[in-house]
């Protein structure tokens, strides 16, 4: 029932090394597509003063990650919701913080479009959305491997790919955030971190 995934294992500490300095000290941390469930029992065991709930549409996801829960024993973790970030109404209404890790480019535009206003109606002033994953940036892959990558998941769906970070910066700032931080991160991939005003 607990599922792996290597890339997940290899970016979690990246991840939390920026998540550390930028999430409260206290409150509610929602992950949207927690897919395996990994990222939040990490997440979970380094920040004990946060409780993180995490969520993912997928059935078999949610058994995966209620899996790691239950055997990690941390008290801040909560059971995964069953949550499409592209539904007009999410099962949560309030969080501190929205973490989404490697979502955006294996799903339609419409799931990233849904996460920026999911996450604009559940956060608090001061809160804190934030993206992990590839992007292009200036209309541009950042790196041939990226670029590849793209094109394998243009092929498995057409409605996938590697997004514009303008794009995304755009939806943001409709939906009432700030410009985002940009960290650069191993892999060539980034951190994306928006806040509410």
């Amino acid at each position: 029932m607990k599922r792996e995934a290597p890339a997940a294992a290899r970016n979690r500490q990246p991840i939390l090394e920026v998540l550390r300095t930028r999430l409260p000290d206290r409150g509610l941390v929602l992950e949207v597509a927690s897919g395996t469930g990994e990222h939040a029992v990490h997440f979970a065991a380094a920040l004990p003063g946060l409780v993180f709930q995490p969520s993912d549409p997928d059935a078999a996801a949610r058994a995966s990650i209620d899996a790691w829960g239950t055997d990690s024993g941390l008290p801040n973790l909560r059971p995964a919701l069953a949550l499409d970030a592209s539904a007009a109404g999410w099962p949560i209404a309030a969080a501190d913080a929205v973490l989404c890790c490697n979502m955006i480019h294996i799903s339609p535009w419409a799931s990233t479009v849904g996460l920026v206003g999911g996450a604009a109606r559940v956060l608090p002033s001061g809160g804190l959305l934030y993206l992990y994953g590839p992007y292009r940036r200036g209309g541009r892959h950042t790196a041939p491997s990226n670029e590849a990558f793209d094109a394998d998941l243009r092929r498995r769906n057409p409605a996938w790919g590697v997004r514009d970070l303008e794009a995304v910066a755009a939806l943001a700032t409709e939906a009432g955030f700030d410009p985002p931080e940009v960290v650069e991160m191993p892999a060539n991939n980034l951190s994306v971190v928006f806040r509410r005003p």
